[in-house]
């Protein structure tokens, strides 16, 4: 009988996947905060460019012209931001270096109790920094007048927990401290704004259905000129093949934050976001939200506990051992700080909310 209650509250709409054509998905997939799927566009784009290399009519830098173009789609993820402003690296953690090496020594940095190692590592290892962690929820008011830096995922990856950036950005701006956000579980279906933060680094291959080897990292002119780029490569040069052999100058914009890009990911990354843009991060947000919210009804009529949260992660607490069995039965999910997580994206439908809970009451 909980079964059928729980059943029955997803069921009170008919939301299918926002882009059926897209996806052939032959699993209850609610992984998306680990890794997101592709795209039919996105593996026909690398099918083409990959037939052009095995026949040696092309080589992954002759795609080097869609750089720009990503960058300009990146841009537009955070409303307020230019081309100009955004770089191009692997992965969030080797993008925060920068922010990570111009602190002095001695510099108090604040962070989320539960945040994502790759956002905390970076500054609890440097090894002389005073490193500070408090909770999520008190995080704007922790701010003090020697802090230096707060570091936050704008989504947290444990349980999708958010944090409010207009307030953490106020109490920062308050007391002089830059700000540095995450957006790597958020960019996708979470609407953001650039001057909500002096930094952002974002990977793309969960929520942006992008390409695991394409990170980007924005910072406004002001905030990046208190940077230098660590271990700078040929790709982040002023003029970077006239330079291959004589480096001269780093260019002005964040572009000198550069890494050499895989240019297989960035057709990758490039076709993915042309999907989150025509269906637009709004509706991708709503869809999300409402297949999270249906999913939390039916898991509190199972007698489940989920972590309280608008969002498109629904955090189920203690029930991580419940991860192998769930995916035998075909339903995709992570354990996660002993917890089972589910995430919600475009492609999933109430018919995916209704297997997770059917298995979960196995």
């Amino acid at each position: 009988m909980a079964l059928d209650r729980a059943v029955a509250a997803a069921q009170g709409g008919s939301m299918s996947s926002l882009a059926p054509a897209e996806f052939t998905i032959e699993t209850t997939y609610l992984n998306t905060a680990s890794h997101g799927l592709p795209a039919a566009r996105t593996l026909a784009a690398l099918q083409e460019f990959n037939a052009l290399w095995a026949a040696g009519r092309a080589v992954p830098t002759t795609r080097d012209h869609l750089v720009p173009e990503l960058r300009a789609g990146f841009a537009r993820l955070l409303a307020g931001a230019s081309a100009d402003d955004i770089a191009l690296g692997a992965t969030a953690a080797g993008l925060i270096a920068p922010v990570v090496a111009a602190l002095p020594p001695g510099a108090e940095v604040l962070l989320a109790e539960g945040e994502f190692s790759s956002v905390s590592m970076p500054f609890v290892h440097r090894g002389d920094l005073n490193v500070r962690f408090v909770p999520l929820e008190r995080i704007a008011d922790e701010v003090r007048p020697e802090t230096a830096l707060v570091a936050v995922s704008v989504v947290q990856s444990k349980d999708g927990r958010s944090v409010d950036l207009a307030m953490l950005r106020a109490a920062t701006l308050a007391h002089n401290a830059r700000l540095l956000a995450d957006a790597t579980q958020a960019a996708g279906w979470v609407p953001l704004r650039f001057v909500d933060a002096d930094y952002w680094v974002c990977a793309t291959f969960k929520w942006l259905i992008g390409a695991r080897s394409v990170a980007f990292f924005a910072a406004p002119p002001e905030a990046a000129a208190q940077l230098r780029p660590v271990s700078p490569g040929w790709y982040a040069a002023a003029d970077r093949w006239a330079e291959l052999y004589d480096p001269i100058a780093l260019p002005t914009t964040a572009r000198r934050f550069d890494s050499t890009p895989d240019w297989l990911g960035v057709i990758a990354a490039l076709s993915a976001l042309s999907l989150i843009e025509e269906l637009t991060v709004d509706k991708i947000g709503a869809h999300n939200r409402e297949l999270a919210t249906r999913f939390r009804t039916g898991l509190a009529d199972l007698g489940f506990q989920s972590v309280p949260a608008d969002s498109a992660i629904v955090a189920v607490s203690g029930a991580g051992d419940a991860a192998p069995r769930l995916e035998e039965a075909g339903v995709l999910t992570s354990a996660r700080g002993g917890g089972l997580r589910f995430s919600f994206h475009l492609y999933n439908s109430v018919a995916d909310v209704d297997r997770a809970l059917a298995a979960l009451a196995q």
